[in-house]
């Protein structure tokens, strides 16, 4: 406790100056919450819908690609498929990519191919390298050693071993990484429009720029929507496919033990 109070006494943590600030919420609800202004803010509902449409999109293709490139990775630096000499420089690469916030990849990127959703694109598509490579080869390093010592004592190649027992023995972790990394980089995606990447963000950033709160409150619904329905199609993915295996694989292991 008292780590943190010296800590927000470093940084200017005061309750006192949140608590003087809170009044400053009511005028952007009277802004919102206005008649007249309600039902013309109604008419970007469209165009909101295809923004969301767009980010959507651009998560999508981040995801996926960033999945197909970091599973490899993974493998490469999955402390017990390789050496140190292959692992440990697989790692310091992969810590190097983590080390950039998808904002700043973002920013990069608009330098280099431009503004639009292709360098939002690119940000997405570097961030789920570093992290879903990461979540992967620490699963991949929980794996039973017993299966993959009983397939290599019979001198199958390293191919071999990761598809027939890496894969399937992370499969189950590997999609609940899959999911995690989409519904977040749809949440990343939405603000990676504040440096000119595209997607949803770019609306909000420059509505609240310009003062229009009650525009800026239907983007943000829509995105509020839209994340809570990825969070129950991601619970019904998980329910149906993770939890049923997990349930699967305690009933081999109980069965096996007796």
């Amino acid at each position: 406790m008292g780590l943190v109070i010296i800590a927000s006494y470093n940084v200017d943590a005061n309750p006192v100056d949140f608590a003087e600030g809170i009044p400053n919420l009511s005028v952007i609800v009277s802004e919102i919450f206005v008649a007249e202004s309600i039902i013309e803010d109604l008419k970007y509902v469209p165009t909101a819908l295809w923004a969301m449409f767009e980010t959507l999109q651009m998560a999508f293709i981040g995801t996926v690609i960033g999945v197909v490139i970091g599973l490899p990775l993974s493998m490469l630096a999955a402390r017990n498929l390789n050496s140190k000499f292959v692992y440990a420089p697989t790692r310091a690469l992969l810590a190097i990519i983590r080390t950039f916030p998808s904002i700043l990849w973002a920013l990069l990127f608009v330098i280099m191919v431009g503004l639009g959703p292709y360098a939002g694109v690119l940000a997405i598509v570097m961030y789920t390298i570093g992290f879903v490579t990461k979540l992967q080869y620490e699963s991949i390093e929980t794996i039973d050693s017993e299966p993959m010592d009983a397939v290599s004592s019979i001198g199958v190649s390293k191919f071999q071993l990761i598809r027939y027992v890496v894969l399937p023995e992370s499969a189950s972790h590997l999609l609940g990484q899959i999911l995690y990394m989409f519904d977040y980089n749809v949440r990343q995606t939405s603000i990676l429009g504040i440096v000119g990447a595209g997607g949803i963000g770019f609306f909000i950033i420059n509505y609240i720029k310009f003062f229009e709160y009650g525009k800026a409150a239907i983007f943000m619904l829509i995105v509020l929507i839209t994340v809570l329905v990825i969070d129950w199609i991601s619970v019904k993915i998980r329910d149906k496919y993770i939890v049923k295996s997990q349930h699967g694989m305690e009933i081999k292991s109980k069965k096996s033990k007796s």
